[in-house]
């Protein structure tokens, strides 16, 4: 199985929003990214942890992301860990800008993905989703029009 490591401080970082919520809410900043995570990789067959410098507060709840608190260490050692010690290094894309952990990664065989592109792939499919949406309930609302003899 395809697996994500993601790094999510720097991830944060790049999402204008996120990176100002973070300043007020730090925990709010997290729970925002692990939800939109979530909404990305829900239909995909993909292992997808996401890592945080610092200690748990409150536990995020998810189904498709995992989440991992880096304690007394760093986030960029967890990552370069877990990745030293995949069965399957290949099979690993790392996201993140931090250039230590993209070489690193690289290094082991694994694909590389900033955290600005990315980002800009979570946007494109979040507004081909509600495009699609829209063009649903507009299909929907023209059904009920034709049903109920509303002209326009």
């Amino acid at each position: 199985m395809n697996k994500f490591f993601i790094d999510g401080n720097n991830l944060i970082g790049k999402i204008k929003w996120l990176k100002q919520l973070q300043k007020k809410d730090g925990q709010s900043a997290r729970e925002q990214l692990v939800f939109i995570l979530e909404r990305f990789f829900c239909k995909k067959k993909i292992d997808v942890t996401v890592y945080f410098d610092g200690f748990q507060k409150d536990a995020i709840k998810s189904d498709y992301v995992r989440t991992i608190y880096s304690g007394s260490k760093t986030a960029d050692e967890l990552i370069k860990n877990d990745i030293s010690n995949a069965k399957n290094r290949k099979k690993i894309t790392v996201i993140s800008s931090d250039r230590s952990i993209s070489d690193f990664a690289r290094a082991c065989s694994s694909a590389t993905l900033s955290s600005e592109s990315f980002y800009k792939q979570l946007s494109t499919t979040k507004n081909d989703t509600e495009e699609k949406e829209i063009d649903k309930l507009s299909e929907n609302v023209n059904e009920f029009k034709k049903l109920f003899g509303v002209k326009e």
